[in-house]
């Protein structure tokens, strides 16, 4: 279980985006989570991938207290939770090929690992990973993103917005990528979209944002 309760967080001090909010991810389920922009969907998607922390509350990573570790995060806890946002081009460093981009956590881990089944399940090409983030489309480079999250098979998975930016048919590839690694490998995803009724197919249940306060 992916949790977080009675989280406090913002970006300046007195100005909270969320403000006592709690929510339960367990392993293989999908669940949505709804609400318009700047509602703390996002923020919340931060702080459970341990990138943003929270001013005060508490989250837990099957019942072990990893509340701020941030930088700190211990090399097996950064693996169990992997993240894909809205835009990738900020998420990427421009100097690196595609297949550098899906094998930086691999590396990074000392764990370096044959990607080609999983390029090929995202639908990208052998040319295609020799080029470069401004070589390509943001759906390309969203599904090498969506790749390099799931290349150390982390148990979590926050897509955040991960579909905002494409059209239906790169949505329908790349939520189906993630539905095969949530019956395979009982990965726990938190699906954050403020598509509804994207979320009312793909998630197992959603609630919106303002439920959780």
């Amino acid at each position: 279980m992916l949790s977080a309760k009675d989280v406090v967080v913002g970006y300046r001090r007195g100005e909270p985006v969320l403000d006592g909010a709690s929510i339960d991810l367990a392993a293989g389920e999908v669940l949505g989570l709804a609400g318009p922009s700047g509602s703390g969907k996002s923020t919340l998607g931060r702080v459970l991938a341990l990138l943003h922390r929270p001013w005060s509350g508490r989250v837990s990573l099957d019942g072990s207290d990893i509340t701020g570790f941030r930088h700190r995060t211990p090399p097996e806890t950064r693996k169990a939770i992997g993240i894909v946002f809205q835009h990738p081009r900020p998420a990427v460093d421009p100097r690196f090929t595609l297949r550098d981009i899906i094998s930086e956590p691999l590396l990074a881990a000392g764990e370096p690992g044959e990607i080609g089944a999983l390029t090929d399940e995202v639908g990208l090409t052998d040319e295609l990973l020799t080029r470069r983030p401004h070589e390509v489309s943001d759906g390309q480079l969203q599904r090498a993103c969506l790749a390099r999250a799931l290349a150390p098979r982390p148990r979590y998975l926050v897509c955040d917005e991960m579909t905002a930016m494409l059209d239906a048919s790169t949505t329908a590839a790349l939520v189906r990528v993630v539905d095969r690694r949530t019956r395979e490998d009982d990965t726990g995803v938190l699906a954050i979209s403020h598509d509804e009724a994207l979320l009312e197919r793909w998630a197992d249940r959603a609630v919106h944002v303002a439920e959780l306060v």
